[in-house]
């Protein structure tokens, strides 16, 4: 490319390049891109505004043997969605962008119906459209400050005077963390640099009859499109050379910024511009036009933050979105009906803004977002870990007796061991789409665990007491179960008005009206806004404390953990004198230690909670004890693979916004017949009335060196019947398994089906639950085989 400093101030640029894509790599922004999709192509009709939407389809190529793996993981991803998708070879390719050098392409995934619009023009459209329907809009008009009313509504001041909302939504890009400072919340968002190039008229794109398809090369690290008769690309740089623009973080963006933009950096891009032109030899002689440089929000995960906010009431955010073209239609239709129906309209939990809390500081935000950034278009894993950042505050009691001893994974701003080293294992993280250096020693601590007894750090669990005189009356209307007795533990769900599983939630009521709730590390502050919400409107006199980082979790398991636990209290922990599902408060070496028996392994098992402070000690001293046990450590994924054997559902996979716990099959736990009117009752009775349309099956599948995860596409006949929620390999039975949604009349024991991995599809058949009985279940069943001998 030559005239590098050439620059047509007349030609009008928005930051965005106004990139459409139906594609995402996740599984529920997939909804998002499409029903975004769909709005701006019946936005002008609707509206009579143009918008100036290009629809030519994209292509991610793939120009190395594992890109293509990944492109085949992702088909298998998206085939039980409405978009369509396809990977397609180099002819394909060719014929859809035949000014790229074909030399390295091995493969490409082709979205048909992507493309790009204007940004101005769909802003533009967005709010007349808004207008058309109501909607007033005031320009010129900052926020000076957000003042809650003792109703839950919001005095919105502007210098125009003050408006009185029933509810906030914090859209303000990246002005979002000075709003978030008037309420006291620092959002983690900050301002990356992003550049794109737009080139002058090219005659060989001018001469073409169709427009290009979008193309973005993955090595290279850009996307590439046509804009009129020339062409326009944008590189997303690595770790080292991308610029945050952190001094908004720390001092706010500077007043009267709008529409300005950064001073372009060409050299610090010149490595992706050369990636691009030998991809597309063109471009080698064409002339720049601009160099357009902006700030897009980053959050450190790279997703928005969207939903209503944790700790104060009717406050919502919609920000930090990297990508806010297209992710502007789906949200606003996603929050206009959770506003409107009191539930989201699906499960979106990994845009929670509630994922992040006070352990989010800003050196925590920068390196998460440079890293972010710098990642954008490295190749999307399983069980990916990305390490920046890391650790943060938040570490477990015992984070650093174990950090050098396995590999850790990311919890909600904690470190937890997924799976441990010994000597002669293939150490580290090392990523891969089939199986890789953790399967062999996840198998020698699943056998641990079923065999011996093995320890592992539950921490991450989120932890709230509730206590007050509407306790009881607040949980019973909150949960579909009973609530446990004094000194007992049981599973209970929240429900959405809808009968869809909002959390699930282990209970224990530690006295006479105060009560112990545990929840995933993930789920931590999305439960417990959903409590809070409840308790304002309902006026409960409640108390709720979330004891997350004040308390540390140990969880022990397998059939020597009675005896380990007996050499260090006093306390009987046999079976008639300790009993599943209950709980005490016991001295454990010393420490005071509140124990429940109870295990996400299915195997004998306590958790045992105690002070942060206390939790290395009740460690050591559980190791020192178990020495003539075997006793050792086991990780998530070992006890992933434990609770699949036993049939365990888990949240965010078998039971989410998107299930009811009926088809999800726990009805066991959902007490239709108990007096409280809990949240989706009604609703739930309506189901179970009308009857299912699908269920949640357990099947085997027969496969190679490769096990399902979840997400996956299950074939019968040819034809797409449903999906995989969670896979694993079980080491006990030596066969893969998962669960999955099938239509009813697929769901009968011994139905074959296909589970397709990695382009591939398995032979799979519905088995009996569970694999594996529970330990309380095989000593329920020998009692009662001895009673009758």
């Amino acid at each position: 490319m030559h005239n590098m400093n050439q620059y047509c101030s007349e030609y009008p640029f928005f930051i965005s390049a106004g990139l459409t894509t139906y594609y995402h790599p996740g599984i529920n922004l997939k909804k998002i891109h499409h029903d975004s999709i769909k709005l701006y192509e019946t936005l002008e009709a609707e509206t009579g505004q143009a918008v100036g939407l290009h629809q030519p389809g994209s292509i991610r190529i793939a120009s190395t043997p594992i890109r293509v793996d990944e492109m085949k993981y992702q088909m298998t991803r998206t085939h039980w969605h409405v978009t369509e998708q396809y990977l397609i070879g180099p002819e394909k390719i060719q014929e859809l962008f035949p000014l790229l050098n074909m030399d390295k392409v091995l493969a490409g995934l082709y979205t048909p119906g992507d493309g790009h619009i204007d940004p101005y023009s769909l802003t533009m459209a967005l709010a007349a459209g808004a207008r058309m329907y109501g909607a007033q809009i005031y320009n010129n008009a900052p926020v000076t400050s957000l003042e809650p009313t003792s109703d839950g509504k919001w005095d919105v001041q502007t210098s125009h005077g003050t408006i009185r909302a029933n509810r906030i939504v914090n859209t303000a890009g990246f002005w979002a963390r000075e709003v978030g400072k008037m309420i006291g919340f620092e959002h983690p968002t900050i301002p990356v640099h992003h550049q794109y190039i737009v080139t002058a008229t090219i005659p060989e794109v001018k001469a073409l009859k169709e427009e290009l398809a979008v193309i973005r090369d993955l090595e290279g690290s850009y996307y590439l499109r046509q804009e009129r008769d020339g062409l326009l690309f944008g590189p997303y740089e690595k770790m080292e050379k991308m610029v945050l623009q952190d001094s908004w973080v720390r001092d706010g963006v500077p007043p009267g910024f709008g529409k300005e933009l950064f001073e372009s950096d060409l050299d610090r891009i010149m490595e992706h511009v050369e990636k691009a032109m030998e991809m597309v030899p063109v471009l080698k002689k064409a002339d720049i036009i601009n160099i357009v440089s902006g700030p897009i929000t980053y959050t450190p995960d790279l997703l928005p933050m969207v939903g209503p906010h944790c700790g104060v009431r009717n406050y919502w955010t919609a920000i930090g979105f990297g990508y806010g073209i297209i992710h502007a239609g789906g949200i606003g239709k996603f929050l206009s009906e959770w506003i409107t129906n009191g539930e989201p309209p699906y499960d979106l939990i990994e845009c929670d803004p509630n994922r992040y809390g006070k352990w989010t500081d800003v050196p925590f935000i920068c390196a998460k977002a440079r890293e972010s950034y710098g990642f954008n278009n490295v190749v999307g894993y399983p069980k990916e870990e990305r390490f920046a950042g890391r650790p943060t505050c938040r570490t477990s009691g015992v984070y650093e007796l174990l950090k050098d001893k396995g590999s850790m994974g990311f919890h909600a701003g904690w470190e937890q061991p997924h799976w441990f080293y010994k000597p002669g294992d293939d150490i580290g993280y090392k990523p891969s789409f089939q199986r890789t250096n953790w399967f062999g020693p996840v198998g020698r601590e699943c056998k641990l665990v079923m065999e011996k007894v093995g320890v592992i750090d539950l921490t991450p669990f989120g932890k709230f007491i509730v206590k007050g005189k509407d306790s009881h009356k607040l949980l019973d209307r909150l949960f579909a179960n009973t609530m446990p007795k004094v000194g007992m533990t049981n599973i209970s769900h929240m429900l959405t008005p809808s009968g869809k599983v909002y959390a699930e939630v282990t209970i224990t009521q530690l006295a006479p009206g105060r009560f112990l709730l545990v929840t995933g590390s993930g789920s931590e502050l999305h439960d417990l806004r959903w409590i809070e919400t409840e308790v304002a409107q309902g006026g409960y006199d409640v108390d709720i404390t979330n004891v997350t980082e004040d308390i540390g979790v140990l969880g022990i398991a397998g059939p020597n953990s009675r005896k380990v636990l007996q050499k260090l209290t006093n306390e009987d922990m046999s079976e008639a004198g300790f009993k599943f599902l209950h709980c005490k408060s016991i001295q454990l070496a010393g420490k005071p230690v509140r124990a429940i028996r109870i295990s996400y392994t299915g195997e004998l098992g306590w958790e045992l909670y105690t002070d942060q402070k206390d939790l290395a000690a009740v460690y050591l001293a559980m190791m020192e004890a178990g020495k003539d046990e075997g006793i050792d450590n086991f990780g998530t994924y070992a006890m992933a693979s434990l609770r699949l054997e036993k049939g365990f559902r888990g949240w965010g996979a078998e039971m989410n916004c998107d299930t009811n716990p009926l088809e999800a099959g726990l009805d066991y736990f959902i007490k239709l017949n108990k007096p409280a009117d809990f949240i989706g009752k009604a609703a739930l009775q309506e189901i179970k009335a009308k009857g299912l349309n699908r269920k949640l099956s357990y099947i085997a599948v027969n496969t190679d060196d490769i096990d399902p995860e979840g997400n996956e596409t299950v074939w019968y006949n040819g034809k797409v019947v449903g999906n995989t929620t969670s896979g694993a390999y079980s080491y006990s039975s030596q066969q893969s398994l998962a669960f999955a949604y099938l239509p009813l009349e697929l769901s009968t024991l011994g139905q074959k089906v296909e589970v397709e991995l990695l382009g591939k599809k398995y032979p799979a058949n519905v088995i009996q639950e569970p694999l594996i009985h529970t330990e309380p279940t095989r000593t329920r069943l020998q009692k009662k085989a001895q009673s009758k001998a």
